[in-house]
């Protein structure tokens, strides 16, 4: 494929469910780069980990004007190195060829699942907050990663809400329905819908992914319910409410969800061969229809879902317009270390690069699967599969037969990963905000990456050790 049927391709990818960063615009030359360039992007991610931790009423009210300056010292350096023309064409590009149609996507995800109001509960208990868990991971598959976060975490926090020790209930529900149960479906997460839109066929992660997928969600189920316990044993007499019939309503809302799934499948199955250009960015038509179709659900959900629902979910807009504005300026920031990416053995990536492929060809695939990994969970993780994708070849034939061990490395190291960092994937920032708003104060940037790195290094650990 080439790099402008990619370009072409990517407001799919892009509007999947999860968020995309950024390709860079055909300007920039990745091998000419330096890893100086990657500094305003290390820079929002600095401001995002350190700043609600050290200037946190600064950070609150500001968050948006510190993402908007890093971007702009992005498009500055662009333009003083490529022109002021090359650093509008990379600003056009993240923001309508990629952003849009991401921020659109999870704006009705947001608001859809917002209207299904989830009452009753098992009362907050271990055994109740495992099967919320299970049932999540299992239905991440299904509706996606951010469709199933947005379902389950407003009961899950209702339900947790008298607990003493509750942040560890939000940490695990993000690894386990944000992350890890997306990976069984093109439909879960970002990166198995880009190797769909590349020639994997749709039904190979089930089939192939299944078992690694399995021994990750039992193993941090696993040590969800004994940290649980330990706590439950440690609250107050009556800290939780007692179990009660759980029942749904605004069930307008469930065919909506299936509405959002079928205008993404669709937009992918659907080419007309129409398309326009602003400003060296393709928009095709396709895309603008699924946005557009997007919009009118989000709306439609609005208007179709009593008032009363949204008031008992507490539903508000704050986690959207911070996933929002702060993504915006991680879209910008990120172009430039992209096309270092893109550059390959050429650029200021080459070392890694040469990790996962010996010079012979042969593919390291415990390499690729933490390569992948540790670049998804501070990457978009859309973007880094096919970065590894084609460095392995970027023949879907060859690597769902051959290389398949290869292929599912590079798979589960995307998809698995995201759950390291708050902005390994959107359903991560959206959840903690959305459980800040609901008064649980979650760990900051670090804190939650040492909660993620005692839990899921040693299972991914032990998954290189048995699958990879």
């Amino acid at each position: 494929m080439t790099r402008h049927s990619r370009a072409a391709s990517l407001p799919i990818i892009a509007s999947t469910l999860w968020p995309q960063a950024a390709q860079a615009a055909p300007a920039l030359d990745g091998s000419q780069m330096g890893a100086a360039w990657a500094l305003p992007f290390a820079g929002i991610l600095l401001s995002i980990a350190l700043g609600p931790l050290l200037l946190s009423k600064i950070w609150h009210a500001h968050y948006g004007k510190i993402a908007a300056l890093w971007a702009i010292v992005t498009l500055a350096a662009i333009a003083a190195a490529a022109g002021v023309s090359a650093a509008i064409a990379a600003f056009v590009q993240a923001m309508l060829g990629e952003y849009m149609s991401f921020i659109i996507l999870l704006f009705a995800l947001y608001t859809v699942a917002g209207g299904l109001l989830i009452t009753g509960q098992l009362g907050g208990k271990p055994l109740g907050n495992a099967l919320t868990l299970a049932l999540g991971t299992v239905l991440a598959s299904i509706v996606g990663t951010t469709g199933a976060a947005m379902i389950l975490v407003r009961p899950l926090i209702r339900a947790n809400a008298r607990r003493k020790h509750n942040v560890h209930v939000v940490v695990f529900f993000i690894f386990l329905v944000a992350n890890i149960g997306g990976a069984l479906s093109p439909l879960g997460d970002p990166p198995l819908f880009v190797g769909f839109l590349h020639g994997v066929n749709f039904f190979w992660p089930v089939l192939h992914l299944w078992q690694p997928t399995l021994l990750a969600a039992v193993l941090v189920l696993a040590a969800f319910i004994a940290l649980d316990f330990f706590y439950a044993r440690r609250e107050p007499p009556t800290p939780v409410g007692d179990a009660t019939a759980v029942r749904l309503s605004g069930f307008i809302n469930l065919p909506l969800i299936a509405a959002i799934i079928s205008a993404i499948f669709l937009s992918a199955a659907w080419k007309p061969g129409v398309s326009f250009t602003v400003y060296g960015t393709t928009i095709e038509l396709q895309n603008l229809a699924r946005d557009i179709a997007l919009l009118m659900i989000a709306l439609a959900s609005l208007w179709l879902t009593p008032n009363e629902h949204r008031a008992a979910n507490e539903f508000g807009w704050e986690p959207i317009k911070e996933v929002a504005k702060l993504f915006a300026g991680i879209f910008v920031c990120i172009v430039p270390v992209l096309a270092m990416l893109e550059a390959g053995r050429a650029g200021a990536f080459a070392g890694l690069l040469n990790l996962v492929i010996a010079r012979a060809g042969a593919h390291h695939e415990a390499a690729f699967f933490w390569l992948t990994g540790a670049l998804s969970a501070f990457l978009d993780n859309a973007p880094t599969y096919l970065v590894f994708f084609e460095a392995a070849g970027g023949n879907a034939n060859e690597l769902m037969t051959t290389h398949a061990g290869t292929l599912a490395a590079i798979s589960i190291g995307a998809v698995y990963m995201g759950a390291l960092t708050y902005i390994g994937n959107a359903p991560n920032l959206m959840v903690a905000a959305i459980a800040e708003e609901r008064g649980i104060k979650m760990p900051s940037f670090f804190g939650y990456m040492l909660w993620s790195c005692t839990v899921l290094l040693p299972v991914f650990v032990a998954i290189t050790y048995v699958f990879v």
